[in-house]
């Protein structure tokens, strides 16, 4: 009985956790420090929060987790399949295009760089 509980309820967490994914945008950059968070460096698992999601810095430091859904531009299949938690270390400018600004080796985790640009779902 405990046995088919526990399958049960990691089932049920996952989907739980699925229902509440907002749907968003990313890119990637390559600079990383400064940021506007942090003087020194955060490590290589980053991101900047567009406009959207900064909330005048609230969200320094904030782990989000990130997984590619499908392409926004002819590159086809860019997704791994996986997802990626990252910490929130900087503002994306109001002229950044996407919702996450990943770093490089983050975005390279859940998609193929060369697709540059990548619809996602988030979980803050």
């Amino acid at each position: 009985m405990s046995k088919k509980f526990l399958v049960f309820s990691t089932v049920l967490v996952f989907l739980f956790s699925l229902s509440y994914a907002t749907p968003g945008i990313t890119t990637f950059y390559t600079s990383y420090t400064p940021s506007a968070c942090y003087r020194g460096t955060q490590g290589v698992m980053i991101a900047a929060a567009s406009d959207r999601l900064w909330n005048n810095g609230r969200v320094c430091g904030k782990m989000i987790t990130v997984k590619c859904t499908g392409p926004r531009n002819a590159v086809p299949h860019p997704c791994t399949g996986k997802s990626m938690t990252v910490k929130i270390v900087d503002h994306c400018p109001s002229s950044c295009a996407s919702t996450l600004d990943l770093s490089r080796e983050a975005f390279a985790q859940i998609a193929n760089p060369v697709a540059g640009i990548i619809n996602i779902d988030y979980i803050p």
